[in-house]
Order: C-alpha cells, then structure tokens, then sequence
C-alpha cells in the first residue's frame, strides 16, 4: 500500500471522498450480485456491493410485467448456497421470486450500497488498484466518491439497458409507445390494436397478455425462432434436455427435442415462425439465443386473436407500414426489443472485455479477467450461468483472502498502513 496516496488526483483530493474497500467491489445487486456476495460471505471475504437502484434486482422489482413466472424449474434457478422455499411451486412467480432474493440477502446479511451509480471504474497500474468511481443523489444533494480496492467484480449482467430500434417514424408515431421493461399489464390496452415488436418470451408472452386484456396484439418477427412446449410428458422440457444431454451428443438432443416440439405444437412454420437450421441448444450455446417456451401464444395465433406480421419498414402518424407494404393501423407499439449490457459505457477495460460489453473468452471461461477484474452473469445461460460464475469467483478470490490473511497472523513485528477510510 506504499503507492496509496498516488492514487488521488491532486485537484480530486478534496471534492471527492475516497474510500479503500478491503475486499472486492461487486458492481450490480442483481442475482448475479447477491450470489456473489453470498459465496464471498462463505468463503469470510468482507466486500462492497454496489446498486444504482434503491432495491435489490431493480431488473425484477421494477421492469418485468406482472404476469411473468420463472420459464425453467425453480431447481435450475435458485442461488448457490440457499434453495427455494419447497412449498414454492415449479414455476415460481415474479412476487415469488423476489421475496426469494430479498431471504437471500438477509439470509447472508448481504447490504448494498443503494443508489449508487458507477461512473467510471479503472485499473491503476502504478498501485496495483482498481479506482471506481461513483454518484449517488440524495434529493438535491450530489455526492460524488472514489472507491479503492483490489478486486473489482461486474455482475451488471446482460439486461442492464433496453435495446430501443432505429425504425423510420416511430419517434414521430402519435400512439404510445412503451419498451417491455415499462410493460405491466395488458388491462391498460384493453380494446387497440398494439404492435408487440418482437417475438422472443417476452414478445410471446406480452401478445399473450394483450389477448387476454381484450386487446388486438400484431406481432413482428422479422428472423426465424424455436418455439417449443414448456413441458413434454409432463416434464420441463429444458430439464428433459439436461438429463438427454448426459448420455447423448448435443445434435441428437436438438433432433429428439424438434420431433417432440412438432409433436407436441404441429407446424408452426405455418403460422409464420420460420425455425433456425440450427437446434435450439446449439444455437443457445453457440449464439446465445433463448428459445420461446410456449405458454398459450401458439393458441392464440391459430385462432387468429394474435396476428403474426413481418418486419416494420416505417411508422406514419398511428400507421405501421410493413416490408411487405402491408399498413397496420396501430393505437400503440410495445418494443419487445430486448436488453444489452452497459459495461462499455463505465468500466475503462479492453482486454477482458469486449465493445459489446460481454466478456471475449466464452463460457466457461468467461468468469476471469487479469488484474482482479472477475464477470458474472455474463454466460447467457441465466441464472444457473450466474451461480456457476459466482461459485468460482468467491473460490478464487478466497483462496488470495486465506493466504494472506495467514500469512499476516505469523508475523511478528508491527506493521502499520495508512489509509483514507476502511471498510
């Protein structure tokens, strides 16, 4: 710690607060965040978590519609350390879910620094530290802060920011426009005619909505999808392919998967969902991509009450006009859009991460950068991927933790360091 006070700025010293953290700073109080810090609790590693919102999973408590459930078995979704109550059911709901998370914090007394907003964080080569530099507003009073630290972990995650399209028009459409992350309940749209653009489970499920609010949802796909049966034979369909996976290649399982899919929803190329060449668990693995678990959506395209439509060439005034030159008259558009991360926009990092703000080294390799830099939540395989990253992370960091800490008790002459403030 001799470099300590090279670390300040001579102009920052007195307009911002600097503060050492003696142990790592987690960045996000998502899932991701919580299991983190949990795993860090076991291992004795004291930290710092960080969260722009004034909650806990503001993704969760604050930007998800009412109706959403859990799409995979609780099993395959709770956090390292702590299972889900066993009287939840196997879909857990949103509500569920959150007072699930809020039992884990207090389970691990894990509190957050709320309101807290990142603005920057950077490695100092000199000192061997990581510098993370923060906002946080209380009514009208600005406080600016330096946190200090060696080991920095971004669990932002991938749904950190709403994806908004560039479409021609639709800033000068005079219907309502919403992104899903503002979606609550359909009951607002009851009686229009609602564009959903977009055809993932959220755009799958926000049409569903509609129709059940008496609305007329149209749905944009513009790229081919897997849609598939949430269960087959009375099992969670992902939970079939886990337990395929462990006997047979990854090709094969896609192939046993799509008959079972066709067998259970028929042809829904007929409906106007193109499905990819390649299988859902490969193209998950290799792309990303989520398939669509189906809820009651396919129903409600083959009755008609959801109309499928391509993609949108221009909005004009409450008109959407289609690749097709099909024109829609439209009361109001749900950009079903998605999410990306926003990593790029605070942490000052170029090796570890790449410009679209996941890591370069794919899953499962994605959980370590150099210089105490650490991911979680990034692998595209929700919160199973998370808790997986989390494990390793704390396991990593831990082992630094013990060492030194031993090291430190076996000595035998004082040994004094000045710093700013401690935590």
């Amino acid at each position: 710690m001799e470099n300590l006070f090279r670390l300040v700025d001579h102009e920052d010293f007195f307009s911002r607060r600097c503060i050492w953290v003696n142990g790592p700073i987690i960045v996000g109080a998502g899932p991701s965040g919580l299991a983190t810090a949990a795993c860090l609790r076991e291992q004795g590693v004291p930290f710092m978590l960080l969260e722009r919102a004034d909650c806990i999973a503001s993704l969760w408590q604050k930007r998800t519609y009412d109706r959403l459930k859990l799409h995979l078995p609780k099993q395959f979704c709770q956090l390292p350390k702590l299972p889900f109550p066993e009287d939840f059911p196997e879909y857990p709901t949103k509500k569920q879910f959150i007072e699930y998370l809020e039992s884990y914090a207090r389970h691990f007394e894990i509190n957050p620094q709320f309101n807290e907003c990142v603005q920057s964080a950077r490695y100092d080569e000199t000192s061997g530290l990581w510098r993370v530099k923060t906002v946080s507003s209380s009514g009208a009073t600005r406080n600016e802060v330096e946190y200090i630290c060696r080991w920095l972990v971004v669990a932002t995650g991938e749904n950190a920011e709403c994806v908004i399209p560039e479409i021609e028009g639709l800033s000068e459409f005079k219907g309502e426009i919403i992104h899903a992350c503002d979606y609550k309940s359909g009951e607002s749209f009851r009686g229009k005619k609602v564009l959903v653009v977009g055809c993932g489970n959220s755009g799958m499920e926000l049409s569903l909505d509609l129709c059940n609010h008496h609305a007329s949802p149209s749905m944009v796909v513009r790229s081919s999808v897997h849609v598939l049966p949430r269960e087959v034979f009375g099992k969670s369909t992902f939970e079939f392919a886990v337990m395929m996976l462990q006997w047979l290649p990854l090709w094969l399982v896609d192939k046993i998967i799509l008959i079972l899919a066709w067998f259970v929803l028929g042809n829904v190329e007929k409906l106007g969902l193109k499905r990819p060449a390649t299988g859902p668990l490969e193209l998950k693995n290799t792309k990303g991509k989520t398939p669509v678990l189906d809820l009651g959506a396919l129903e409600k395209i083959r009755s008609g009450e959801i109309k499928v439509v391509p993609g949108v060439k221009r909005f004009n005034n409450g008109e959407a006009e289609l690749v097709n030159g099909e024109k829609l008259d439209v009361d109001a558009v749900v950009l079903a859009t998605g999410y990306r991360s926003n990593v790029p926009y605070w942490l000052q990092e170029g090796e570890f991460f790449s410009k679209n703000g996941y890591p370069k080294t794919s899953f499962p390799h994605g959980w370590k950068g150099n210089a105490g830099l650490y991911a979680v939540g990034f692998t595209k395989r929700g919160l199973s991927g998370a808790s997986s990253d989390a494990l390793k992370i704390a396991q990593d960091i831990g082992k630094v933790w013990k060492d030194e800490t031993r090291q430190k008790k076996q000595r035998t002459t004082a040994c004094h360091r000045r710093c700013i403030s401690q935590f």
